[in-house]
């Protein structure tokens, strides 16, 4: 039964991102403003270079408070040894490897190109969508 849910029609298709030479911490405020955990960083040609993440962030002030520089690029913190899932890809092996992994996202790629994410939300949306039906008060754009 889970087998035909495909993430193209759960993945997020505008999810936050950021580009490698954001300000660190013009992305701590929208993570913290869009109450999300974080983001994929896409280039120029919208293809997926890296994820920046809460811990990212929080590493990066804490070593930088430590060493006396605190701020950067999301590039000089960013995770650059990441996963990415083609858009056809089945949930739940989705779903398998964001567990193995112990990731909170995958971005979904098409051609190369950056089409959005799958999150654990996502998963969870879509297979508790196919034992009850969906609630429009479940619906969340962060993720």
């Amino acid at each position: 039964m889970f087998k035909a849910l495909h993430p193209e029609d759960y993945m997020t298709k505008q999810p936050v991102t950021f580009k490698p030479d954001t300000d660190l911490f013009d992305a701590i405020h929208i993570i913290l403003e869009k109450h999300i955990s974080g983001a994929t960083v896409v280039n120029d040609a919208n293809e997926v270079v890296g994820v920046i993440s809460e811990v990212d962030c929080l590493k990066a002030i804490l070593d930088g408070s430590y060493y006396g520089n605190v701020g950067g690029h999301v590039s000089d913190f960013m995770t650059t040894d990441f996963q990415s899932i083609e858009d056809h890809m089945d949930v739940m092996d989705v779903a398998k490897m964001l567990i193995d992994n112990r990731r909170r996202r995958i971005p979904v790629v098409k051609n190369g190109k950056f089409v959005g994410q799958f999150s654990c939300r996502s998963v969870l949306q879509a297979l508790k969508d196919v034992s009850v039906a969906h609630d429009k008060k479940e619906d969340f754009c962060g993720e």
